[in-house]
């Protein structure tokens, strides 16, 4: 038997930021990423919750990836404060602490349970509706994904007027991890069709605003369509899990510190290579794997189907390759910079056994071996 639930509240729209306005805690503790805090958006909640009376705190001691070290801080601030509301702002990272750090305050005190409210200021994560949440640990050059029901946010506000003023080159990293998210969900082992509808509009709004957004951060169209897709594709992978493109891409930003986005924009095309066993080189078949079949409906919603499975196939990694090229992401990790050859080659082995750990690496259509996942990561230097 299989289920599908969505659990968090979700208000977008234009104004969406009011549904603050109507909140009847006491006292709110807002966790914030630092940008958010120097930039003045802040304000965006902090304003709102001074209209309504509520007091309010800030935690902004937030990194990417944030790390286990920041998540110990934040429980300390959460169980000090005691809000009865939790209010996270800020991009995945900042969301992802915040998921944390009320789990684990819940756990040393199970009489402590905030309403937890994240507002996303990039569209990409899709943190704000998902039962995951990435941690970091430095020390070990490692990325652990916590996966519980307990982490899922009670509600999300998905408001364009916070990710008007992101730049072009998060604007590129991020849409394609929402590209990623749904692609990745689509062709899991855990897709039912529920999460199959989700991810297909998902790729649906980014095929035609995706680039809109990043030429023009004015075109709120474009951007409203693109957080409501980041936010589609959430709940698509939350049903569904993701693949071996994402527990490769963690190892990548754990060893690398290669932004999460960008990591799994280089590594698409060839995943999609790699589990579908189509390449450059192939010829028709009488029998695919069934991932096939689904890489091919992606690709007719993005307006590439092609002659065959073959043709189409290459259509869609052409097209993920074409719009890596127009929003210049790096093709490979060589052409980020900063990493010297020796030193990525000499990480593989160690990468590719935690990629295989990855609890995201379950869900891949293809069962990869450790043998494979290294020659990934070759392919891709």
């Amino acid at each position: 038997m299989k289920n599908f639930e969505v659990k968090t509240k979700v208000c977008f729209g234009e104004h969406a930021l009011d549904r603050l306005l109507e909140l009847k805690y006491k006292r709110a503790l807002v966790v914030a990423d630092p940008f958010v805090v120097s930039s003045g958006m802040i304000r965006e909640v902090t304003g709102r919750l001074s209209q309504v009376g509520i007091e309010y705190d800030v935690f902004s001691d937030v990194v990417p990836d944030p790390p286990i070290e920041k998540v110990t801080l934040g429980v300390k601030a959460a169980l000090a404060y005691r809000a009865g509301c939790m209010i996270a702002i800020g991009g995945g990272s900042a969301i992802d602490l915040a998921k944390a750090v009320r789990k684990f305050a819940t756990e040393c005190d199970d009489s402590f349970r905030p309403w937890l409210i994240a507002i996303p200021t990039t569209s990409g994560t899709g943190s704000e509706v998902t039962s995951f949440a990435v941690i970091s640990d430095p020390a070990h050059e490692a990325k652990y994904p916590l996966a519980e029901e307990s982490l899922i946010p009670d509600e999300a506000i998905l408001d364009e007027e916070l990710v008007k003023s992101v730049p072009a080159f998060i604007t590129a990293d991020t849409g394609m991890d929402v590209m990623t998210h749904a692609i990745e969900a689509y062709v899991s082992t855990g897709n039912n069709e529920f999460s199959a509808a989700l991810a297909e509009k998902a790729v649906e709004i980014c095929g035609q605003f995706l680039l809109r957004s990043y030429n023009d951060n004015g075109d709120t169209h474009a951007r409203r369509k693109m957080h409501i897709a980041s936010c589609l594709a959430g709940l698509a992978f939350n049903s569904a899990s993701l693949g071996l493109n994402h527990g490769m891409a963690h190892q990548l930003g754990a060893h690398f510190h290669i932004p999460h986005g960008k990591a799994n924009a280089i590594l698409l095309p060839y995943i999609i290579e790699y589990n579908s066993e189509i390449d450059m080189h192939s010829r028709s078949r009488s029998v695919y794997a069934p991932c096939v079949r689904k890489y091919c409906n992606m690709a007719r919603t993005l307006g590439v189907f092609n002659l065959n499975e073959i043709t189409t196939v290459r259509a869609l990694v052409s097209y993920i390759q074409f719009m890596n090229k127009e929003m210049n992401i790096p093709l490979s990790v060589s052409a980020i910079g900063g990493i010297s050859e020796g030193q990525y080659m000499e990480a593989i082995e160690e990468m590719a056994e935690a990629a295989l750990r990855d609890a995201c690496t379950a869900t891949n259509p293809r069962v990869p071996t450790k043998r494979e996942v290294m020659e990934l990561y070759k392919k891709i230097w």
